[in-house]
């Protein structure tokens, strides 16, 4: 079996959607149980942000692996496809997914916003630099 050092940090990232999508439905269940809130009450978008205020912070944590990362994804698919594959842009990949999991966990727990914006501007960052390396390399 040939290993790929970048397929470790993106299947991380994938799994750290996963928890995150299941702590999302775990939490909202939870609200809604406790609220009594019958499923049909929420069934737009808006109607459930307005209602199930407890279970926010999750709901857009997951939103979140939809946004940034999606630019992680690629640069991880195209560093394969080209054969790039050194150990910065390993160390990058690592840096940027550990970061992701560090917001992940602030955003869903104690949820404090300059503690997660840091850590977001430090992932954004690292994903920066993981394009301009992989720009350099490629130009």
């Amino acid at each position: 079996m040939f290993y790929k050092p970048l397929l470790l940090p993106l299947m991380i990232q994938v799994l750290l959607t996963f928890v995150v999508w299941h702590r999302m439905y775990f939490d909202r269940i939870s609200e809604m149980q406790d609220k009594r809130i019958d499923p049909q009450r929420i069934n737009t978008r808006e109607k459930g942000r307005a209602l199930l205020t407890g279970s926010a912070a999750s709901a857009d944590n997951f939103s979140n692996q939809f946004e940034m990362p999606v630019l992680f994804y690629l640069a991880i698919v195209l560093a394969l496809m080209l054969l790039i594959q050194d150990a910065v842009l390993v160390v990058l990949a690592w840096s940027y997914v550990v970061l992701r999991i560090v917001h992940s966990f602030i955003h869903t727990t104690y949820n404090h916003v300059m503690h997660r914006f840091w850590v977001y501007i430090g992932s954004c960052a690292v994903l920066m630099i993981m394009w301009v390396r992989l720009a350099w390399q490629v130009l």
